[in-house]
């Protein structure tokens, strides 16, 4: 007999919380229920760190599902501190009881996620080592230099490299609602995992575990008002992209991939999963397009090979947004924590970032001009 949520959430009615008197469904405390046949895996919310009551639920768990749904199934449950699912109105401590469930439902009818984001913009790549987080960076400072208000989130949860291209390392403060508070440096608010975890602990978190932090960052923080918010995302297409067109209606994505056809063929893909789930695709950016030795500016070196994400761009009716060289500054700006693009606009690179900001604003004003706003998409997920 094939097991459904259904079952999983009844079983889980079983299961008491020993503080509140409520069972852990009522309280709405179960979060990213996934089952695919014996397999089942979900994540418990809870409002701070307590090893003893997460041991605790997790045997009540297990040992409810067992019981009223099978002996046989496999298990894999997570907990996850939520910042503010737990929180009222002012900031104050609100364990869900009676009625969190109708007062969350009417908070999240009345404020719309981002709500003073004008421009959402996801940066991806197919394949990582393409240099994402370098155009990233560059890209939204590129943005600021023009005034406009912009933000900056890292989304790669599992390596995270917004702080060092920044230069900053220092914990956001948060405020007395127990929102954060995103870091501010050249005219950009940003917020990274790297901000958070020491930068030598490596984050082993599941899927269901990652998706919380994303949602987070853009639920739980004070972005204020923003024409940009541009997203670093991880390289792929997963988890942490389908959170984000599933919690925030995305404006538009950028594409990097560098020459090459081991990054061309993921870069496709990317391009592919994009317009599967509606998001325009503004365009795509080659990075290390070509090298030129400083003792022979007139030479170019095509050393990953020639225009292949121009190419590309041309053969699937996509826009080409820019080629960066690749300089030996763009690679010491960014251990540095000072993007090249706020340095000298005589280096090729830095040129290129400029351009590059200014045709992703072209490209947005046409966008924006031409479609309707793009629509949080709901997946499905069969049981």
């Amino acid at each position: 007999m094939s097991i459904n949520k259904q079952q999983v959430r009844m079983a889980l009615t079983h299961v008491m919380h020993p503080e509140a008197d409520k069972d852990l469904v009522s309280l709405d405390m179960i979060e990213d229920l996934i089952v695919q046949e014996k397999f089942i895996t979900f994540t418990i919310d809870l409002p701070e760190k307590n090893a003893r009551l997460e041991a605790q639920l997790k045997d009540k768990c297990e040992e409810a599902i067992k019981k009223y749904v099978s002996k046989d199934v496999v298990l894999d449950i997570t907990t996850a501190v939520n910042i503010s699912k737990f929180r009222d109105d002012e900031g104050e401590p609100d364990f869900p009881g009676q009625g969190h469930r109708k007062k969350k439902e009417q908070k999240e009818d009345n404020e719309e996620i981002l709500s003073g984001v004008k421009n959402i913009i996801a940066v991806a790549s197919g394949k990582g080592g393409v240099g994402k987080s370098t155009v990233a960076v560059n890209l939204a400072c590129g943005l600021a230099r023009t005034g406009a208000k912009v933000g900056l989130l890292d989304t790669d949860i599992y390596g995270p490299s917004i702080p060092t291209m920044m230069d900053t390392h220092e914990r956001p403060n948060i405020t007395t609602r127990k929102k954060l508070i995103p870091m501010e440096k050249y005219g950009v608010r940003f917020l990274s995992m790297g901000l958070l975890v020491d930068p030598d602990q490596a984050m082993i978190w599941r899927g269901p575990m990652v998706t919380s932090a994303v949602k987070q960052f853009m639920q739980e923080v004070e972005w204020g008002e923003l024409d940009y918010l541009v997203l670093d995302l991880p390289p792929g297409t997963g988890d942490i992209q389908l959170t984000l067109v599933q919690t925030v209606p995305l404006t538009g994505a950028v594409i990097v991939s560098t020459p090459q056809n081991v990054a061309l063929d993921d870069a496709r893909k990317g391009v592919a999963m994009f317009k599967k789930v509606n998001v325009p695709v503004l365009g795509m950016v080659e990075n290390m397009a070509y090298f030129v030795p400083e003792d022979m500016p007139e030479k170019k070196y095509y050393i990953f090979g020639k225009q292949g994400a121009r190419n590309l761009a041309e053969r699937i009716g996509t826009n080409f947004l820019g080629e960066i060289p690749l300089e030996q500054a763009v690679r010491e700006s960014g251990d540095e924590g000072k993007p090249i693009v706020l340095g000298d606009l005589n280096t090729k690179s830095a040129q290129a970032f400029v351009e590059l900001s200014n045709n992703v604003i072209q490209q947005l004003a046409i966008r924006n001009q031409d479609k309707a706003p793009t629509e949080k998409i709901d997946i499905k997920i069969r049981p």
